[in-house]
């Protein structure tokens, strides 16, 4: 990834400050490790210094655990001097923050060595990477997200999430009325300014879906011929989100499983590939017979114990998990099948595709796309064989064999000797240091229910 030319980004810089006199700040995002934003926030002025030189971030950002500390057995803390590398912008990400009292502006960034070189430990360039393999054999990646999320009171109860009050009913939601419009027009207006504000922002959403769990929503993007973007949009999204939520008094979580006994979040994403022509070559009338189909589901599934880690990073993913809520819990594909872990929608013969449907909305959008990705890309160069379709319900037919559990996946991707192809084993390294750290400290830590189970009874 080249930086691109300093006129490029100064006509950029200069065209949206005289189109948005108004502006008064610019939030300069970058996604870490987790798929949190973190950056900084400048004054207007200094916009074009930003376009000219970038701005300095420490390398350890991308070695930060979920609450924000640097894990020093990833090597870019203190053994580094926690040494600062050098972030430029991200074109075309430049834009407004619809939901700012104060105008302000925000743009994407991504991490450099000071000499020019992309920093390998970026999540969006640990994709860049995989997807430039797709570059060499002249086929382009078409992907969109599907991001499902709760809305949910800005109290807790004992420390626990309850849904919000409707502001239409002064209700709290308890259906689980999955696709009910009535539960869309319970919070309306705070939906439809998400759509409005994803405009804005050029984020390509153009629907909101009521989820099978009380004030639980997906929003659906729009298919685009670049997964780099797809991310971007994907992050940003996410960030839209929780703020326009935060303007109508309430707040969200893409917390994988927020409640027991209700669905979880998760992140689906759907997948073509396009020949030099632009052409779909998932393309078929019987999408079993194309062998280019056949071939990337195979990598994926083959790949997919391995990328658990990266689809589910986090302790909490694996409680998502269960054939009621479905999520596949095993290495399965079908059509048309809501059971399998990749979907193949066959509506037309130009729309197949593959829907991937194991990943959380608490997934890092990059790094679950480098993930899936690879697994394509194996099966394509590798004519991998998928098997036999699944028909009917996966979970009476096949066993749960996918790691069930963080531990697990984290040595699956460690030992993997496909994804240290794809995925620079630097990386992996960094990836499950910090995801072992977390790991540990949670172990060590003793829940209520354990007191309440053997304080007074052992």
């Amino acid at each position: 990834m080249s930086v691109p030319p300093r006129a490029v980004q100064l006509n950029e810089a200069n065209a949206f400050l005289k189109e948005h006199p108004e502006v008064l700040y610019v939030d300069l995002l970058i996604a870490d490790m987790n798929g949190v934003v973190r950056g900084k926030r400048i004054e207007r002025t200094s916009l074009h210094k930003v376009y000219e030189k970038g701005i300095n971030l420490p390398a350890s950002l991308f070695a930060l655990d979920i609450n924000g500390s640097t894990v020093e057995s990833t090597g870019l803390g203190l053994d580094i001097g926690d040494a600062d590398r050098i972030c430029y912008p991200i074109p075309d990400t430049l834009c407004n923050e619809p939901w700012q009292k104060r105008p302000t502006a925000q743009l994407l960034m991504t991490m450099h060595e000071i000499e020019g070189e992309p920093f390998f430990a970026d999540p969006r360039e640990v994709l860049r990477q995989v997807v430039s393999k797709f570059d060499d054999l002249g086929l382009t990646i078409c992907a969109a997200f599907e991001l499902e999320f709760y809305l949910i009171d800005q109290e807790n109860v004992n420390g626990r999430p309850q849904p919000p009050r409707s502001p239409i009913s002064g209700k709290r939601p308890q259906s689980t009325q999955v696709y009910l419009i009535d539960d869309l027009d319970e919070y309306a207006d705070c939906l439809q300014d998400i759509l409005e504000g994803a405009k804005e922002q050029g984020i390509p959403a153009d629907a909101i879906v009521k989820e099978s769990a009380p004030a639980q929503f997906e929003v659906n993007l729009h298919h685009v011929a670049d997964p780099l973007k797809a991310c971007d949009y994907a992050v940003l999204l996410k960030r839209l989100i929780k703020n326009i939520a935060y303007d109508h008094e309430m707040d969200t979580t893409f917390m994988a499983k927020p409640y027991p006994g209700q669905a979880g979040n998760g992140l689906h994403v759907h997948i073509s590939v396009l020949d030099k022509d632009g052409n779909n070559i998932f393309t078929s009338e019987d999408p079993e017979q194309n062998a280019a189909l056949r071939h990337a589901i195979g990598g994926v599934l083959e790949t997919l114990p391995a990328s658990m880690a990266f689809l589910c990073p986090n302790v909490n993913s694996y409680r998502r998990f269960g054939a009621q809520f479905y999520v596949p819990n095993s290495p399965s594909w079908g059509l048309d099948n809501r059971t399998v872990a990749l979907r193949v929608p066959t509506g037309s013969p130009d729309a197949v595709r593959l829907e991937h449907r194991v990943a959380g909305a608490d997934a890092n959008p990059y790094l679950m796309m480098a993930a899936v990705l690879a697994g394509v890309h194996h099966g394509l160069t590798n004519q991998i064989e998928p098997g036999a379709p699944i028909e009917g319900n996966t979970y009476e037919q096949m066993e749960q064999s996918l790691p069930n559990n963080l531990r697990d996946a984290l040595r699956e991707l460690d030992d993997s000797e496909i994804l240290n192809k794809y995925i620079d084993p630097k990386y992996i390294d960094i990836f499950v240091a910090c995801k072992e750290s977390e790991l540990e400290e949670f172990e060590h830590s003793i829940s209520d229910l354990e007191y309440n189970w053997y304080l007074h009874t052992v």
